[in-house]
């Protein structure tokens, strides 16, 4: 006796298809949609830590009268410090890397730092943050630098915080936005 198999040899209805379809485009947009969120997280925290960065310079100033790494108040002032800085009321040339010696002695930021170069402030995206007195677009001031920042995110920043425009306002790029290389701004304090 022989046994005939029957064998299915439709495939997939179109229902199925669909089906399949529609899972693989929503897990898309929640993936799409993930990424943009962590983004957008990424950015705000890099505004609040430049805000509060800011507002423990302020904080220096007020309690002693001097910039953070521009004080010349002598040693050990802050408790601790070795760095003296000129005192002319700029926080220019090495004094941008003593700044954050200063803010930590003061209990005013977390961490160690030394006063040496390239001992900044890391932010979300893996660059650097620092203050210093310069020149951006004919205005001359303290500015901090933010190094290292993807054109999309220096645009969003400058959009929400400023002009939108790359070379004018409180916010100055690096370069235009439409130029995807990593771009350094600079905001006014």
């Amino acid at each position: 006796m022989k046994c005939l198999i029957m064998r299915n040899n439709e495939g997939f209805t179109l229902v199925e298809l669909s089906l399949v379809l529609v899972i693989i485009g929503l897990l898309m947009v929640s993936i799409l949609k993930g990424e943009a969120l962590i983004e957008n997280a990424k950015v705000k925290s890099l505004v609040r830590q430049k805000d509060s960065f800011v507002a423990s310079i302020y904080t220096f100033y007020d309690k002693y009268g001097m910039y953070p790494g521009d004080e010349n108040l002598g040693p050990n002032v802050p408790t601790g410090d070795t760095h003296d800085g000129s005192g002319n009321g700029t926080i220019s040339g090495a004094e941008r890397y003593y700044v954050f010696e200063d803010l930590a002695l003061a209990n005013l930021i977390h961490g160690n730092y030394t006063g040496a170069t390239n001992n900044d402030i890391v932010h979300p995206f893996g660059g650097h943050m620092y203050v210093q007195w310069q020149t951006r677009n004919g205005v001359t001031d303290h500015w901090i630098t933010i190094t290292n920042l993807p054109a999309e995110v220096a645009e969003t920043i400058d959009r929400k915080y400023d002009d939108g425009t790359y070379n004018t306002g409180s916010i100055i790029a690096s370069s235009t936005y439409t130029n995807q290389s990593s771009k350094r701004l600079y905001w006014r304090i």
